[in-house]
C-alpha cells in the first residue's frame, strides 16, 4: 500500500502494517518524497515476487457519487500495467463515508461498527497500460473515466485537496483570469 504518512492512531496502524509487507508511506508536502516513492514504486514492480501495488488515486476520500482528479505519480510508472477498481457502497443500510470535518474518527468508527452492514459493490476493471505517446496525466483520466463510467459515477475535474485547503495562487488567479475573459465584453 502506498499512502500519506500519519502519526496517531493512523501512525500505528501504518506502523503495525509495515511489519506484515511492504509499504511506502510519505509527506504529501515534502516533492522529494514524491521522487522517493516513485523509485521505490519502480524497484517494487522490478521485482516479479512482489506482491501488486494498492494505490488510492484520489489521494482522499469522497462521498461515494463522484470520482475526483487522480495523483498522476502512479500513472508516470508506465512498465507496470493498472488493475483499475471502482468502488461503490450501499448506503441503506450503513454509510461509509467518513466526513472528517462532521465526525471525528472515535465518532466515525462508531457509526460504523454499529451500522446495519456496509455493503459495497466492487467492480474489477480490464488491466490498462499508458499507450504510446500518451501523457500521464491524461492516462490517469482515461483510468479515472473507465471507474467513473463502471461504478456511475460523476467524472470531475476537481483536486480532493481543495476540501481541506485553499487553491494555489497562480491557480486561483488563472481562473480569475478565464472568468474575467469570459465577462469581458469587445
Amino acid at each position: 500500500m502506498i499512502g500519506q504518512k500519519h502519526g496517531g492512531f493512523f501512525g500505528l496502524v501504518q506502523r503495525t502494517l509495515s511489519q506484515t509487507a511492504n509499504h511506502i508511506w510519505f509527506e504529501r508536502s515534502e516533492a522529494k518524497d514524491r521522487h522517493m516513492v516513485a523509485e521505490k514504486m519502480r524497484e517494487h514492480i522490478e521485482n516479479q515476487t512482489n506482491l501488486p501495488i494498492l494505490i488510492f488515486p484520489e489521494g482522499t476520500c469522497i462521498n461515494n457519487t463522484s470520482v475526483m482528479m487522480f495523483k498522476k505519480g502512479c500513472f508516470e510508472i508506465s512498465e507496470a500495467p493498472i488493475y483499475p477498481v471502482a468502488i461503490k457502497y450501499d448506503n441503506r443500510f450503513g454509510d461509509a463515508f467518513w466526513n472528517s470535518s462532521k465526525h471525528q474518527l472515535v465518532q466515525y468508527l462508531i457509526l460504523m461498527m454499529t451500522s446495519w452492514a456496509i455493503v459495497v459493490d466492487v467492480y474489477y476493471l480490464p488491466p490498462m497500460k499508458i499507450q504510446p505517446n500518451e501523457l500521464s496525466i491524461d492516462f490517469a483520466r482515461r483510468v479515472k473515466a473507465a471507474i467513473a463510467k463502471q461504478g456511475g459515477f460523476v467524472d470531475l475535474e476537481w483536486d480532493g485537496g481543495l476540501k481541506r485547503s485553499l487553491p494555489k495562487a497562480d491557480y486561483r488567479h488563472e481562473e480569475q483570469r478565464k472568468f474575467y475573459e469570459m465577462l469581458k465584453t469587445e
